[in-house]
């Protein structure tokens, strides 16, 4: 039996587990049933996965030490047998099968823990979906894959050809094998001292990146520099302690949209997705009268992993942007977060990959620390929302004839981020997932339809 250390990131998050803050994440993605499809479709495919004869990883790793998470040293087992009629579900809407249904469904199905006796994934297959819809909702624990790995995975297992009825499921796909390193025909002993030399000369780079970026932090704390740094953020309700429930809505647009609009401003598609956030926060926050004074800060997930990576565990940086929810005019709140944005954007440009995880494992730190000695949700915050975007398939997929319509992103609520957005993109659409704790952050709902009313205020503010 073979095994595999996790890293001191991949780690973390069995860490951070507990009852309360369940460290997975998920997908769910909605699906059009051909008119031509026989009444049992979804019944025979869930029979066939768990007929599949082999589970590739990293779907077959289970933890070595499952009642020990505070581990240090945890290390992924394969399983020769995975047990698929647990992992591989089979849900049903009650009628009508309309979208709140699905909702409550899925914020339910979000509020469970994994089973770290097994490989911690589901795969839950929801039928009843008016329109003659399903959807699938995919989870997964972070210390085993992170949402661009995830996406990757996902895009492996669908197909462009609405005829293919035979592509395997992404946990029956064998993984993508790295480019093997050629040989070399030279001398062993100078091949080695010449991959150290090399390897000490990135580390010099990484430390010098590193501290040049970190001299720029203090100069901020001073109040010389405009960057945005951990622990500006105000205290809000979106930063209390969170209880096991969780409450999940989603929103799409249109692609072109969006991009039309960041045209127009000047900025990237990124910088309108965090405007259209801001006024979303801000109405919301208002209604409920906790707007803070001081503009809160997101944090913006960075992915540094390269083009062809194939991915497994997690390959991050982060940026932290004023969402500037203090200025009620949107047209001036959009600029006030360019100039954030832009000014965050700079700070990580030039700077090698590796250097980009050291800062960013540097800056959030204390958040960390927060974080494990449990008194996240009690103190200031180092920042107050994360909103992260991750790229999806550019063209319209499918799943046994069955057409992709939308997916979406489910996070991680923790004690003091009691709310997340994340959105990807598909085809030519923008999907956002909103993930809150039901208690601490009521009416999560809402946040979908004040996004919309966001992107509506920020045209009509440019013209």
């Amino acid at each position: 039996m073979t095994s595999k250390r996790l890293s001191l990131l991949d780690a973390s998050f069995l860490y951070g587990e507990s009852g309360a803050t369940m460290m997975h994440v998920a997908g769910m993605s909605l699906y059009q049933i051909p008119e031509d499809a026989p009444p049992d479709m979804l019944r025979r495919i869930v029979e066939e996965f768990w007929a599949v004869p082999k589970v590739y990883p990293p779907f077959n790793y289970r933890l070595a030490s499952p009642d020990f998470l505070k581990n240090p040293r945890h290390r992924w087992i394969e399983e020769d047998e995975v047990d698929l009629a647990y992992h591989v579900r089979r849900s049903a809407l009650p009628a009508p099968g309309d979208e709140r249904e699905l909702g409550i469904l899925v914020s339910r199905l979000h509020s469970n823990q994994m089973d770290f006796h097994r490989p911690p994934w589901e795969m839950h297959i929801i039928e009843g979906l008016e329109g003659n819809r399903f959807a699938i909702y995919f989870k997964m624990h972070h210390s085993l894959i992170d949402g661009i790995t995830g996406m990757k995975m996902m895009v492996r297992s669908l197909s462009e050809d609405p005829l293919n009825q035979t592509i395997l499921p992404l946990f029956a796909t064998p993984p993508s094998k790295r480019a093997s390193r050629k040989s070399t025909d030279g001398n062993d002993f100078m091949t080695a001292l010449t991959g150290t030399m090399e390897s000490v000369r990135l580390q010099l780079g990484t430390a010098k990146d590193i501290g040049k970026a970190m001299l720029t932090v203090g100069k901020a704390i001073r109040g010389k520099d405009s960057l945005t740094i951990p622990f500006q953020a105000p205290n809000s309700i979106l930063n209390g302690r969170i209880t096991r429930g969780r409450r999940f809505a989603t929103q799409q647009f249109e692609l072109s949209r969006i991009k039309a609009l960041s045209k127009k401003a000047g900025g990237s598609l990124n910088d309108i997705v965090l405007a259209m956030c801001s006024g979303a926060i801000r109405r919301f926050l208002l209604e409920m009268n906790e707007l803070p004074a001081k503009p809160l800060i997101a944090m913006i997930p960075v992915n540094v992993r390269p083009a062809d990576d194939p991915g497994g565990g997690n390959a991050v940086g982060v940026m932290l942007a004023s969402l500037a929810t203090d200025i009620a005019d949107p047209a001036e709140r959009l600029r006030a977060i360019l100039d954030s944005a832009q000014r965050a954007k700079d700070h990580l440009q030039g700077m090698s990959r590796q250097a980009i995880m050291g800062y960013s494992a540097l800056i959030m730190s204390p958040f960390s620390v927060q974080l494990t000695t449990g008194v996240s949700g009690r103190v200031r915050p180092a920042f107050n929302v994360v909103i992260s975007n991750v790229p999806g398939p550019t063209k319209p997929l499918y799943f046994r004839g069955a057409e992709l319509l939308a997916t979406y992103p489910l996070s991680i609520p923790l004690h003091g981020q009691a709310f997340n957005i994340t959105l990807q993109s598909y085809a030519d659409t923008l999907n956002f997932g909103y993930v809150g704790c039901s208690k601490t952050v009521p009416h999560l709902q809402k946040m979908a339809l004040y996004t919309v009313e966001a992107l509506e205020e920020l045209e009509a503010a440019l013209g």
